[in-house]
């Protein structure tokens, strides 16, 4: 089944102007999901609540639902990579903005699978842009747990990122995984962890927009 883009949703609330200012972006069905509370599952929500209050631990760090995604993304020593990306192309505030937002972080294993010398290029000045528009592929507006998304995956649905391509959740042999433009099917190491402005799932792979 082609995967199918619902319209009728609108795009991110306040983080509209920061991020369109970088990028720009398109509808999907990932757009407000966190403002419309019929659309998640009952399992969803037993997530964000009770469950997320405990935190989940991830590269040897509790991450708890009173920080923002960056101010947890800091104190996991498996994402230092991804996050001195999102330093150095200038993300750190539209990620500390209310969003929501749900983050696909890829950890440091899957930056190391990248040719040598990958990491270091995107990080000079003049490649910025491109360091940009990769990691803006990582993000989709809206709260999207593993419940949700194996939801979208059942019925075939993807999720429109910040970048403007799309992600389509997909179930492999029960396991929850992500496809991106070029078809590559990527596995969540940790999924839901809840944020104030929203929840990550750490991906072993980083994403490849088509273009």
């Amino acid at each position: 089944m082609e995967p199918t883009n619902n319209t009728n949703k609108p795009m991110m609330g306040a983080v509209i102007a920061i991020a369109a200012l970088i990028i720009g972006m398109g509808g999907g069905y990932a757009i407000g999901h966190g403002m419309k509370s019929d659309t998640k599952s009952a399992s969803s929500t037993a997530m964000t609540t009770s469950d997320a209050k405990d935190g989940v631990t991830v590269g040897g760090a509790k991450m708890v639902s009173s920080l923002d995604i960056v101010d947890n993304a800091v104190h996991a020593s498996n994402v230092t990579t991804v996050v001195a990306a999102v330093k150095a192309a200038g993300l750190v505030d539209t990620l500390k903005s209310p969003g929501p937002f749900t983050v696909f972080a890829p950890n440091n294993d899957a930056f190391a699978k990248l040719p040598a010398g990958t990491v270091d290029t995107l990080l000079k000045t003049e490649n910025l842009p491109t360091l940009k528009k990769i990691l803006s592929y990582h993000v989709v507006a809206g709260t999207y747990t593993s419940a949700d998304l194996r939801v979208m995956a059942s019925k075939g649905e993807s999720l429109t990122t910040v970048e403007g391509e799309m992600l389509t959740p997909v179930v492999v042999n029960n396991e929850l995984k992500m496809k991106d433009a070029k078809g590559v099917e990527v596995g969540i190491q940790t999924a839901d962890i809840i944020s104030s402005n929203g929840v990550t799932h750490v991906i072993d792979t980083v994403f490849s927009p088509a273009s």
